[in-house]
């Protein structure tokens, strides 16, 4: 808890989202729980792990019934900052990994954006998304972001120059499998690994896509792209965001569930 509280109490996630590369994993996820939201009327959502409010507040102020759950108080504060007062929105800290406070199938959409992010264990992963299957009416959809193996070895460890780092401090398995702790604060998966999470809950997937895609691979081209260009990109990568064979590739990827 305390690696991630100095983290988030230094880190600019408002700054993050702003930039031109960000706005891609953002505009694909909003679009996938537009899609979500279209099969529920009045449909309550939850989030968890809501950070600075991104989603939260955004689907508030369209007048949906949004709760938010984020463990960190500082994102928490920032995300009440940005309420005028008058949206259907309640803010709390809490952790995913108890929600006892939220009764059982209570919520038509549950986001879980952040928190698969810094969790280490099979078990902790697995509580959290069995809190998350719990609170969701059946029929409901869940939404898991997870961050991806292949785009942290490929980046971090070649692409930044960190590869000696890395093996000298035993980052790695044999299969090259990030190995990950608190003080490394993200967990990375693969897809064989969310696969095997899915198979011990009462779900189904709807579709498992590349939140971000090649986006963070050339990150300064895409910020420095125009208006024109930048429209073309989304439009490349909405078309291929599906594609399971680029999926394991991508920074960020979304699994969208739906409660049994």
């Amino acid at each position: 808890m305390s690696y991630l509280e100095d983290f988030y109490n230094a880190y600019d996630e408002d700054g993050r989202l702003l930039s031109q590369c960000s706005q891609v994993e953002y505009l694909t996820t909003m679009k996938y729980i537009r899609q979500c939201l279209s099969e529920h009327q009045q449909a309550r959502i939850l989030e968890v792990g809501a950070g600075t409010g991104r989603y939260s507040v955004a689907l508030a102020k369209e007048g949906y019934d949004v709760t938010a759950v984020e463990l960190v108080k500082h994102n928490l504060e920032k995300l009440r900052a940005k309420l005028d007062g008058i949206e259907k929105i309640t803010a709390m800290q809490g952790n995913a990994l108890d929600l006892s406070a939220l009764d059982d199938n209570s919520f038509d959409i549950t986001l879980v954006l952040g928190p698969m992010y810094h969790l280490y264990t099979r078990e902790d992963m697995l509580r959290a998304l069995s809190e998350a299957v719990r609170v969701t009416k059946k029929g409901g959809h869940i939404l898991v972001a997870y961050c991806m193996n292949e785009a942290a070895v490929i980046q971090h460890a070649f692409l930044h120059g960190n590869l000696k780092k890395v093996l000298d401090n035993d980052m790695l398995t044999n299969q090259w499998h990030c190995k990950s702790e608190p003080k490394e604060l993200f967990e990375l998966v693969r897809t064989e690994d969310i696969n095997s999470l899915n198979s011990e809950l009462p779900v189904e997937r709807i579709k498992l896509i590349a939140a971000d895609g090649a986006a963070n691979y050339i990150s300064e081209f895409i910020d420095a792209m125009d208006s024109f260009t930048f429209d073309k990109f989304m439009e490349y990568h909405l078309a291929t965001c599906e594609r399971q064979d680029l999926i394991g590739a991508s920074n960020h990827t979304l699994d969208i569930l739906r409660k049994l």
